[in-house]
């Protein structure tokens, strides 16, 4: 059976039924720990009773979900005794090349669930119960579920040795407390391995106009400010930035612990405008179902283009996440007086820092200083439900002249300065086809408002786009466009900067002559490369589920896997394999004609032989077989004297 994954998903392939055979008693004649029991009696599951120290922990902003846990640092280690934090049962154990690599989960009396991941391998009579359930499926991955009385373990017991499995990008033990469908704080278990008296860092703010007649310095758009420390835990923007209307901030901020240079997140943020709390945000457990909500927590353009996680400090259109309490969602209104912010940070030992600036009231004007730099012929933002567009002065009257279904209408600048005028067009209102002024012209592709709860779905000549209920965070303003060039034709689908809540469907209708075949699929840009989609064909149209918007277009891959040597003999076999375009489907090894497991570590490419019984040598005829996801295969033979 072949070992099953794919380079781009962080999921195992397949669910495995439960074992139907008797289970080995795990119960080892390792003593117990009992040092160091935290809240409830729970144990920190490495080195309990000595200082331990985090490079994560729960809650902090990952790029699409919460982290759920603490990533406990091993002093770049691999091998260290993984222990139960409290009695139960080993509920679950996944092997996988992705996600959390080798992991347990152990179910405890009072309910919780304790998970344990990238683990190197599992203690003695796990790992060959794990070993032998790979041979019998002939397959590297597993995902198993255990009965109580199968592998039961008391707190303190030896359960793995931690490693670096998985989607890790260096050797930690990721440990997380589970209630039901929602992820907990171990900090809350009182675990006092962990020391930290350092505040939390405040490096940004940024300021965003929420509607068509605010401004930022006036401006409108999205600002940032470079905070200053000024002293302690108190970092300041010492200049006052003129506003008007309603406004949002977001933050940039991380926190540190001691004697470690990792950046963690932070649970706790309040913000007080004129010493009256308008907005909190508190984490100390996630809803797994809803992780991916934090799309709507953070600046998502701004994580796409520069990959910086600032935190709204309002709750934006779309945001279901239960974090917070408010006044006016968090918005700030600035119109008769100034507004005086401070934003309190707290990390879950209590050290807090704050935040402040100031908002100077600034009444709506059309004249202002743009800053210096070479006015643009003409150029366009989309910026939420406005179009900005930004042209090069050349007229007295400056009108902007909009085409949209056949109308003509003229528009006047919001603002002006130097030798350029600002236009704001409100898409709600019209959907242009082109724009047009003294200084150049811009054509759109816009097609329609998609809603962002309800079912919708695009239909045109090249693609059909279905918007399933809930998948979109705010309306859309739907552009597609169709090019062909040199010979390859894309499908641009919005925007990659907007994020989906949910899998959209599309289908694309190919205008230049394709034959389907194994080696075609549909790869989506990403940079300066392509990622890997796929697709099925039928009736001329190849049709496929989607978790981000942009360009789309059909590649060939016509070339097979490289599989390189790094030791083949008697002792192990272990090699290197990758691709270049669509990436490795699958792989399956032999030895003399018998299925061999293969152990593999998709950041560096190595396949490592693991034989059922491990004092077997290897001798005979062994066979490697890799297959990408395009269908093109290599097969690496070798006799092993």
């Amino acid at each position: 059976m072949r070992s099953c994954w794919s380079l781009t998903l962080s999921r195992i392939c397949f669910l495995v039924a439960l074992p139907c055979c008797v289970l080995a008693q795990f119960n080892e004649s390792e003593t117990h720990t009992p040092k160091g029991a935290g809240v409830g009696g729970y144990l920190f599951p490495i080195n309990p009773g000595q200082t331990n120290y985090l490079a994560g922990t729960m809650g902090e902003l990952r790029d699409t979900h919460f982290h759920g846990g603490l990533d406990i640092r091993t002093n770049n280690q691999i091998g260290l005794p993984v222990r139960a934090t409290q009695d139960g049962y080993i509920s679950r154990a996944t092997i996988s090349a992705f996600g959390y690599g080798l992991s347990l989960y152990i179910t405890h009396p009072d309910g919780n669930v304790s998970v344990y991941g990238h683990l190197d391998k599992y203690k003695k009579k796990i790992a060959e119960f794990m070993r032998r359930e790979q041979y019998r499926r002939k397959s590297f991955e597993l995902d198993m579920y255990f009965k109580p009385n199968d592998f039961p373990v008391d707190k303190g017991d030896t359960i793995a040795f931690s490693g670096n499995t998985g989607a890790s990008s260096g050797p930690h033990l990721h440990f997380e407390i589970r209630n039901g469908n929602y992820v907990l704080n171990p900090l809350k278990f009182g675990f006092t391995e962990i020391k930290d008296n350092i505040a939390p860092n405040a490096q940004k703010i940024a300021l965003r106009t929420l509607d068509i007649n605010s401004r930022i310095n006036d401006r409108f758009g999205r600002f940032e400010f470079s905070l200053v420390k000024k002293s302690g835990s108190e970092y300041v923007f010492p200049v006052p930035i003129l506003a008007h209307g309603r406004i949002g901030v977001e933050l940039l901020a991380d926190d540190r612990m001691n004697d470690t240079r990792g950046r963690c997140g932070i649970n706790y943020i309040e913000m007080y405008v004129d010493s009256q709390m308008v907005f909190s945000q508190t984490i100390e457990k996630v809803d797994m179902e809803e992780s991916r909500g934090i799309q709507a927590l953070m600046d998502y353009k701004t994580l796409e283009l520069r990959g910086k996680r600032f935190n709204k400090l309002y709750i934006d259109q779309g945001n279901r996440l239960d974090f917070y309490t408010s006044q006016n969602e968090g918005i700030i209104s600035v119109k008769d007086s100034d507004r005086s912010v401070r934003i309190v940070l707290k990390d879950e030992f209590g050290n807090t820092s704050n935040a402040s600036f100031r908002l100077k009231t600034n009444p709506l004007t059309q004249n202002m200083v743009l800053p210096a730099r070479r006015p643009p012929i003409i150029e366009s933002e989309l910026l939420e439900n406005l179009l900005m567009v930004t042209s090069r002065s050349c007229t007295d009257t400056d009108k902007l002249v909009v085409y949209s279904n056949g109308s003509m209408m003229e528009i006047s600048y919001a603002y002006k300065g130097a030798d350029q005028r600002v236009y704001l067009i409100d898409l709600r209102k019209s959907l242009p086809d082109s724009i047009k002024t003294c200084a150049g012209s811009l054509v759109y592709h816009f097609k329609d408002m998609v809603p962002s709860e309800t079912k919708y779905t695009y239909y045109s000549d090249w693609a059909d786009i279905h918007f399933p209920e809930n998948s979109l965070y705010d309306t859309l303003f739907l552009v597609v466009n169709h090019q062909i060039e040199k010979g390859r034709e894309s499908f641009s689908i919005g925007q990659r900067t907007i994020p989906l809540h949910k899998v959209v469907f599309i289908s694309l209708k190919p205008t230049l002559a394709i034959n389907p075949s194994k080696n075609l699929a549909v790869y989506r840009r990403e940079g300066n490369g392509f990622g890997y989609i796929g697709g099925e064909w039928n009736n001329g149209k190849v049709r496929f589920p989607s978790r981000e918007l942009g360009e789309f277009t059909f590649l060939y891959d016509s070339l097979p896997p490289m599989i390189s040597r790094v030791r083949v003999d008697s002792y192990s076999a272990r090699l290197r394999i990758r691709d270049g375009l669509s990436g490795i489907a699958y792989y399956e090894a032999s030895i003399n004609g018998q299925w061999l497991l293969m152990a593999y570590d998709y950041k560096s490419g190595i396949l490592q032989s693991d034989r059922l019984d491990p004092k077997q040598s290897l001798k005979g005829d062994f066979e490697l077989k890799v297959v990408d996801r395009a269908g093109n295969e290599r097969i690496f033979k070798q006799k092993i004297l």
